[in-house]
């Protein structure tokens, strides 16, 4: 692993966030990856990997104050990353960007945090900044993306590019996945070189992307790339997020309707949370008078989607609905399952191979996704 150091920036009081994870709720959408994939993900997140890095000592309170506050913000983040992610996960923002190249011309790392990052990934060769954060995301580690991208772009040499997936979403990875690939396979083929995708830590969206594209575009198979991409970094990418989305490619990204109901007229109101919109964010439902009952209907790409009733404000699972086992710390949540009904069905075929740890493409599906990442909008 490659550390580069960047010197602390001047004293900023913004207030230290909070990712609101809820470690009892996280939505799954293919009910096959208790597997060797994860298995060997969560071995390799068990590899510990340091970089010493010599700091000058400073006497400047400010910078002190700021180290502190970033050292406190890294553990924050590493907590919910390892609570979400399922495996034990750490980023020292503080110490600065750090990568790994996956292939000659491929590197995985953490973000950048100043205009200076730039210059040193263009003294190694990289032509393509592909960024995964979304704005909060920066936010909370207080980095100037506009500063990065406006110095980026007074080269040309090198291009800065952002296209945003949740934080410890594996669902939105899953919907992003097939046009953030897209429009990494069409930057890769305008600017050559190398490429660094990054996301805030290196260590979930960035490699799940990298993946994708060394499976879709490289003509790697799903399980070797994973092998190779372990034996170069240690993280923790979703692969079924990656097998759903080419799913999701090969289905023609199709839906399938679902109504979700609440029974009962005294409650003011009445929400979801989860399906595919993660935990932090809400859906309402709407009152049928007639029926006496609120509903929600949705379309649906297939999948196993966990979701929990707002009512009130009060988080609840709804008895006449599908229920998980309680887990680790006690909490359930309804659950459906999405799936087209006739078992010799096309769709049906595939998702029986995607359970599989040795799936791979046929000629003909890969050509189907080539020619999907080739003419994908880059603005959706």
């Amino acid at each position: 692993m490659n550390c580069l150091q960047n010197l602390p920036r001047s004293f900023s009081f913004m207030s230290l966030q909070s990712f609101g994870i809820q470690s009892a709720i996280h939505p799954c959408f293919v009910n096959t990856m208790t597997n060797q994939h994860e298995k060997r993900l969560m071995n390799a997140t068990c590899l510990h990997r340091s970089c010493l890095v010599k700091v000058t000592p400073s006497s400047s309170t400010s910078i002190d104050m700021e180290g502190a506050k970033s050292e406190e913000k890294s553990d924050v983040y590493s907590n919910n990353m390892t609570e979400a992610m399922g495996a034990v996960l750490t980023y020292r923002h503080e110490l600065g960007m750090n990568y790994d190249f996956i292939t000659p011309d491929l590197i995985v790392g953490s973000c950048l945090q100043t205009p200076e990052d730039v210059d040193k990934l263009r003294s190694i060769g990289v032509k393509t900044i592909y960024c995964l954060q979304q704005d909060s995301d920066l936010e909370y580690f207080s980095v100037d993306i506009g500063a990065i991208r406006e110095y980026a772009s007074t080269f040309n040499d090198i291009q800065h590019l952002r296209a945003e997936i949740r934080d410890f979403d594996a669902f939105d990875m899953r919907l992003r996945l097939p046009y953030v690939v897209s429009k990494l396979h069409k930057a890769i083929n305008r600017n050559g070189g190398i490429t660094y995708i990054h996301c805030t830590a290196g260590l979930g969206r960035a490699p799940a992307t990298a993946l994708a594209y060394m499976f879709w575009v490289q003509g790697y198979k799903l399980n070797d790339a994973v092998t190779f991409l372990l034996s170069k970094r240690s993280c923790f990418p979703k692969v079924d997020a990656i097998k759903s989305a080419t799913a999701d490619i090969l289905t023609g990204l199709k839906k399938k309707p679902v109504t979700l109901t609440w029974k009962g007229d005294k409650s003011s109101t009445v929400e979801i949370s989860g399906l595919d919109i993660g935990w932090g964010q809400k859906i309402p439902l709407e009152y049928n008078e007639k029926e006496g009952s609120w509903i929600l209907h949705k379309d649906l790409p297939e999948g196993r989607y966990e979701y929990k009733y707002i009512v009130d404000g009060e988080w609840l699972t709804n008895e006449h609905e599908l229920v998980t086992p309680a887990n680790k710390d006690g909490h359930v949540n309804n659950y459906i399952q999405v799936s087209d009904n006739d078992p010799k069905s096309v769709s049906s075929e595939l998702w029986g191979r995607l359970a599989r740890d040795d799936f791979d493409l046929s000629t003909n599906e890969r050509e189907i996704i080539r020619q999907f990442l080739d003419t994908c909008p880059d603005d959706v």
